[in-house]
């Protein structure tokens, strides 16, 4: 298992990366909380760069690799927001960048990972060919792998954004944020739960991915098999490291249904004038499908990314 960060980590990733990202907005909406009879504070990683979280983590990761590791590059196999935050990461940084992706990646993200200047290796869309792929482009340029959760100071970076949440927004009875491969629910419960112990920390999960849901209940992790959900950045299971955050400093996790996930990005649409992909939704997805338990508190939403073809929306 890698070494599990800790909070004087994210403070020191907050400073690492502060002139590098976004400090995004925290939104709200009188309507919402209407509908949600609750107070929510949105915080928008939406408008990050790159349109998603996954920025601060690749940010931190780079920028804490040594001179010599610097040369070499870096690494990783990806086909979502992790190739490009970690493209743009090292380009910012001055750095090669090997992106493996599958051959049937989405053609925008292709061209969004060119954009940034990361030389792509395709490979078969399995598993299996992406790490053997990654491994061979290793060997080949000796760059530093870029786990897009599974690594300590990728999970120290996603926990900024709980820390600037918590920073400019008081007394909030709880706090969610969405579980994909756990990365920024284990930053967000680090970070959470040493500034605040008896704050409350949820997960949100798709009911047609609930992964991690099963695996804190049952106590071991059970891997993803076959999920079907419009969250597509939350399909991906969790990592041992990320399981042991998460069954030590979650409350629970809750799960939403489709329907509901539709909904939500609706509100934030229609209501809020924002672009929020539905991984990004499932969090207010599960308030609406959870208004007794929240009902007439204060509650801080995470929205992980806006990063969603507008050609294909749900509604």
């Amino acid at each position: 298992m890698i070494k599990i960060p800790d909070f004087s980590d994210i403070e020191n990733a907050s400073k690492r990366i502060a002139q590098f990202v976004h400090k995004t907005p925290i939104l709200s909406s009188r309507l919402l909380n209407e509908i949600a009879d609750c107070e929510l504070f949105f915080k928008c990683e939406n408008f990050q760069k790159v349109g998603a979280f996954k920025f601060r983590g690749a940010t931190n990761a780079i920028r804490s690799l040594s001179k010599d590791e610097l040369a070499k590059g870096v690494c990783t196999h990806s086909s979502g927001n992790h190739a490009q935050a970690l493209s743009l990461a090292a380009k910012q940084a001055g750095v090669p960048a090997y992106i493996v992706m599958p051959k049937n990646a989405p053609q925008v993200k292709i061209d969004a990972v060119r954009n940034y200047r990361a030389e792509i290796f395709f490979c078969e869309p399995t598993l299996e060919a992406r790490e053997t792929r990654l491994k061979e482009v290793q060997e080949k340029t000796g760059a530093s792998f870029i786990h897009p959760y599974n690594n300590f100071h990728v999970i120290a970076g996603q926990g900024t954004a709980a820390k600037e949440l918590l920073e400019d927004v008081s007394n909030l009875d709880a706090i969610i944020a969405p579980v994909g491969g756990g990365g920024l629910m284990s930053g967000t419960a680090i970070t959470t739960k040493s500034l605040h112990p008896t704050m409350r920390v949820y997960g949100a999960e798709p009911k047609a991915a609930d992964d991690a849901k099963r695996s804190l209940d049952a106590g071991k992790l059970i891997p993803s098999l076959s999920p079907k959900t419009m969250a597509d950045g939350l399909l991906t299971s969790l990592s041992d490291g990320t399981f042991h955050v998460l069954s030590t400093h979650l409350d629970d996790i809750l799960t939403c249904s489709e329907t509901s996930i539709v909904l939500a990005m609706r509100y934030l649409y229609e209501r809020m004038k924002i672009v929020v992909e539905p991984s990004g939704a499932v969090p207010l997805a599960c308030v609406l499908e959870n208004k007794e338990m929240f009902k007439n508190q204060r509650i801080g939403i995470i929205i992980s990314g806006g990063n969603v073809d507008v050609q294909k929306l749900p509604f």
